[in-house]
């Protein structure tokens, strides 16, 4: 089981603005949408690379590591800032993103980059994937949690639903999934499209062990990945309340930063709540199993 972190030796929040500055720079060097839904998991990001998966940057296909699947992959770029700045590839490449023939597509293809386990963006396939993952970790005998985030929209589809039925049935206690509940989708309000309410308590009649965070606090989020028993029979789910945008004034809780994209005056702007790093080098051991 993995640690918690020193979280202000290493300055998370810090850590955090900056893969928000580097989401938004995308975003507009790419002209790509998406941006709200990836401002709002970044610190659910944060805290599971620095503050609970047991993995290695340098040995990304360890038999053992932590397997973690971000199933919301619309979102990508937050995705590709947290690997390169948890060192799995070089943060410069980032400057490649979304452009033909570069290594980071804007739905991510199988093995784009180091660290990297799953195609995602075809919503619903993310949390499937990742039981079938953990069925066959526990089968083999090998220590490998699964990690799955996805969003609140994303639970609209019946495919979730069907791992979250299959999963306390088989007792997987490796697998957990996080929910991004920004309570936005594309089209409206995420409660107001389909009766996600009450999202924990569905989960949790469901067999999971499931609990609320606030999914900006990055303690908080690392403490309830970190004291889930991962050998009990219950898989754990976490319900992580998020603001769509949230790091920049003017996109919080806005829909219309669903699709839209940041104009030179607004990236100017956005530097006052998360100025762009690309300066975090050493930010710390990786977390391992005590």
């Amino acid at each position: 089981m993995a640690s918690p972190v020193d979280i202000e030796a290493l300055d998370l929040k810090a850590l955090a603005r900056t893969i928000r500055g580097d989401v938004i720079d995308m975003s507009h060097r790419a002209e790509t949408a998406h941006l709200g839904g990836s401002l709002s998991v970044v610190d659910i990001l944060v805290a599971a690379y620095w503050g609970v998966l047991s993995l290695d940057p340098k040995d990304p296909l360890a038999p053992d590591r932590d397997l973690f699947i971000f199933s919301k992959g619309h979102a990508i770029s937050a995705f590709y800032s947290t690997l390169a700045h948890r060192g799995f590839f070089p943060i410069p490449l980032l400057e490649t993103f979304a452009v033909s023939g570069g290594s980071l597509p804007e739905h991510p293809s199988p093995s784009c980059v180091p660290g990297l386990e799953f195609a995602t963006g075809s919503l619903g396939h993310g949390l499937p994937v990742g039981l079938g993952m953990a069925w066959a970790a526990r089968r083999q005998g090998r220590l490998s949690r699964v990690f799955v985030v996805i969003s609140d929209g994303e639970a609209n589809e019946g495919s979730v639903w069907e791992a979250a039925l299959l999963a306390p049935a088989q007792k997987l206690g490796n697998l957990a999934v996080i929910v991004d509940y920004n309570k936005w989708q594309a089209t409206g309000r995420s409660h107001e499209v389909m009766a996600l309410n009450p999202l924990k308590e569905k989960w949790q009649s469901f067999g999971w062990n499931a609990v609320e965070v606030d999914g900006h606090d990055i303690p908080a989020l690392v403490d309830a990945l970190n004291k889930h028993p991962y050998h009990s029979s219950q898989p754990l789910a976490i319900v992580a309340h998020t603001v769509k945008g949230k790091g920049v004034s003017f996109m919080e809780d806005d829909n219309n930063w669903h699709y839209r994209i940041p104009t030179a005056d607004e990236v100017r702007r956005d530097r006052a709540f998360c100025p762009g790093g690309r300066k975090f080098v050493e930010l710390g051991p990786w977390a391992n199993r005590g």
